[in-house]
């Protein structure tokens, strides 16, 4: 037997009268929670940097540098910058006081106790994770040699401006490390943290900020497909060579 679907108009009132008496008995279904990861992390980063870099003159270096960004910062901030990434970079400005070199900052020929300032913006966790920006021969302690070579070229009492991915202890492998309660003191032997912030996602999936415990107990998630879909806490640090 076949079946037709006859539309009956109700008039307003009635509509909307059984509507409500639906809603009481058959609540709407909730809107699932947007799913957690690390979109929109530079927004975070960079503001934090941007906001804690001290005025020039002075040398100073960027770690990683991508696309510049934190580079140009520090140039119009008064400083001389040489920026440095292991792949080539194709900025999308150019400022007399930058200065782009490609190559391995372990290998790279700089000068001791010659910066004032050095940036790193979430790259240091990289380097020994074989998978991204050139990277591809595995140092389990590449991280912590990179972090002594900044206490090298830094000037005694030199400041180094970094962010990084912070959670419980991790290596996301072929993304980044994650650090927590027992790396992150190992990464900053060489130096006195002068200031600390941190971030993690609320459940609507923005940064806002929260205390160290509660950042170095978060439990990173691994999105093996996608770095961004990861999920991590944010750690900003202020560091002054010991």
């Amino acid at each position: 037997m076949e079946r037709y679907l006859i539309p009956v108009r109700l008039p307003k009132w009635l509509h909307s009268a059984l509507v409500g008496v639906k809603r009481i008995f058959v609540p709407p279904a909730a809107s699932p929670s947007p799913k957690i990861d690390i979109g929109g992390e530079r927004n975070v980063e960079w503001s934090f940097l941007s906001a804690e870099m001290p005025s020039g003159p002075g040398e100073a270096l960027e770690f990683g540098c991508e696309n510049g960004y934190m580079s140009l910062v520090a140039a119009e901030k008064g400083y001389h910058v040489l920026a440095n990434d292991l792949e080539e970079q194709s900025f999308s400005w150019s400022h007399p006081s930058v200065e782009f070199r490609k190559g391995d900052f372990l290998t790279l020929p700089l000068p001791a106790s010659h910066f004032d300032l050095l940036i790193n913006c979430s790259s240091v966790e990289h380097v020994g994770v074989p998978g991204r920006y050139g990277i591809s021969s595995k140092q389990e302690n590449g991280d912590i040699e990179v972090m002594n070579r900044f206490a090298e070229v830094l000037k005694p009492g030199g400041m180094l401006m970094m962010t990084a991915p912070c959670g419980r202890d991790a290596v996301m492998a072929p993304w980044c490390r994650v650090y927590g309660p027992d790396r992150l003191p190992k990464l900053f032997s060489r130096f006195e943290v002068v200031k600390e912030n941190y971030w993690i996602k609320s459940v609507n999936n923005q940064w806002v900020r929260c205390e160290r415990a509660s950042a170095l107990d978060f439990q990173p998630v691994q999105d093996l497909s996608n770095p961004h879909g990861c999920a991590y806490t944010l750690g900003g640090f202020i560091l002054r060579k010991k």
